[in-house]
């Protein structure tokens, strides 16, 4: 296990440099320089000089990088002109909403389609495998942002148990702050459950027919038991790989649900980002959707390592 998480770290360093390094070159492939986007078509060749000199753009490529690399790892992510405060304040505030939004829309996820994956594996060909197959092809042919717009209607215009949208924040309590993340979290998180549960039930039907599942039944073990310990620790794998995926995509994808329910995400952060032209905020954000994207991947390789052994000898 040693060598395969040195390996896996040296990977993660690795990536996350060489990723740096494209998003920050990104600047580079930009009309002009970012000082004209920032300012607009409109300013004065003078007053683009002065911010350029005043940004550092008259440097060298590799100077800037390793200055931006540099402040970074400090803590320091630059100056927002739109917001007129330092960036990583800013950023902080909205992934206090997007964070939470991702974790209950993951979990609700998880937990439907764990539960419908192994039914309908268990059922494999009876009316319950079906209706579960169904309903989950329903739900990936549901937009997120229509199931919101649904949930807002029935939910808190209808029934009036949750607000509409809006948040809070975490300073005015625990309940109100959740009950305003509940139906965004129900929007993206059945949709993520119908991807999820198809993956569960194939896994689960793949394992099912191994001989070491047979050969547990021959040994007394009832289908349950032998669903439960065997089968499904066995079919974790590919399960785990997708729900680290739709983890990432979560916190980088929900801009769209963001806006249907107002909330102040990192997702609609970048929205308005590139609305106001703050270009080195939507950089410093796209780096940090990159770099989540990047760990959760790194933290899902090690918990399939984890399940399965075969994994860490391959790097033997």
């Amino acid at each position: 296990m040693g060598q395969f998480l040195v390996q896996r770290l040296i990977l993660l360093a690795a990536t996350l440099a060489l990723a740096s390094f494209v998003v920050f070159g990104v600047l580079e492939v930009l009309p002009g320089n970012a000082a004209e986007v920032i300012l607009g078509s409109s300013a004065t060749p003078e007053a683009v000089a002065a911010l350029t000199h005043k940004l550092g753009l008259d440097q060298g490529f590799l100077v800037r990088y390793g200055a931006w690399v540099g402040n970074a790892l400090h803590g320091d992510l630059g100056q927002s002109f739109a917001y007129s405060s330092p960036i990583g304040p800013v950023i902080a505030e909205r992934l206090a909403v997007s964070a939470p939004l991702a974790l209950m829309a993951i979990a609700l996820a998880a937990a439907i389609a764990l539960l419908a994956g192994a039914y309908a594996a268990q059922r494999h060909g009876r009316a319950g495998d079906l209706t579960v197959m169904i309903a989950s092809q329903i739900g990936l042919s549901i937009p997120s942002f229509w199931l919101g717009i649904l949930l807002v209607l029935v939910f808190a215009v209808g029934l009036r148990w949750v607000p509409s949208g809006g948040f809070p924040g975490w300073r005015a309590g625990f309940l109100p702050t959740l009950g305003s993340l509940v139906l965004p979290a129900l929007a993206l998180g059945v949709v993520q459950a119908a991807i999820l549960t198809r993956v569960t039930r194939s896994a689960l039907l793949e394992v099912l027919s191994e001989d070491f599942v047979r050969t547990a039944r021959a040994k007394g073990l009832s289908r349950r038991a032998a669903f439960w310990r065997h089968a499904l620790p066995n079919a974790m794998t590919p399960i785990l790989t997708i729900l680290g995926l739709q983890f990432a995509n979560l916190i980088a994808g929900a801009i769209v649900v963001e806006n249907v329910f107002t909330l102040p995400g990192l997702g609609r952060l970048i929205f308005q980002s590139i609305a106001n032209r703050d270009v080195f905020v939507v950089e410093d954000c796209v780096m940090l959707l990159v770099a989540i994207v990047i760990t959760v991947n790194f933290a899902v390789d090690l918990a399939c390592a984890a399940i399965d052994p075969r994994l860490r000898r391959r790097v033997k």
